[in-house]
C-alpha cells in the first residue's frame, strides 16, 4: 500500500502561483510515472502532468508553459509549479502514482481555487 499526501493547494488571485507536493510513504525508485489530476465541479477528471522514472514530462495543452511537474527522489515528493493560474484552473488537485508492480495509486486531493 502506498500513502499519498498533498499539500500546497489553496486561494490565489488570477496571475498568481501556487506549488502543490505530493510525497508518497515509499521511495520513488518503486514508482513507474507520477502525475497530477484535477476536477472541476460538473467536469470529468483530467490529467494536468506526468513523469516518468526516466524524467521524461508530459503536460495537457491547456497547461503547457505555465506548469511544470518535477520530482526530488531524495524526499520521495512530486511537485507541481502553478503559474499565471487564471480561474479556468480551479479544481480538485489530485496525486497519482504508477508502481513497479503495476498498481495505481491515489491521494486525498488538494483544493486549489482561483479568483479573477
Amino acid at each position: 500500500q502506498v500513502q499519498l499526501v498533498e499539500s500546497g493547494g489553496g486561494l490565489v488571485q488570477a496571475g498568481g502561483s501556487l506549488r502543490l507536493s505530493c510525497t508518497a510513504s515509499v521511495s520513488t525508485a518503486l514508482i513507474n510515472r507520477s502525475g497530477w489530476y484535477r476536477q472541476a465541479p460538473g467536469k470529468q477528471r483530467e490529467l494536468v502532468a506526468v513523469i516518468s522514472s526516466g524524467g521524461s514530462t508530459s503536460y495537457a495543452d491547456s497547461v503547457k508553459g505555465r506548469f511544470t511537474i518535477s520530482r526530488d527522489n531524495a524526499k520521495n515528493t512530486v511537485y507541481l509549479q502553478m503559474n499565471s493560474l487564471s480561474p479556468e484552473d480551479t479544481a480538485v488537485y489530485v496525486c497519482n502514482v504508477g508502481t513497479k508492480w503495476s498498481l495505481d495509486y491515489w491521494g486525498r486531493g488538494t483544493q486549489v481555487t482561483v479568483w479573477s
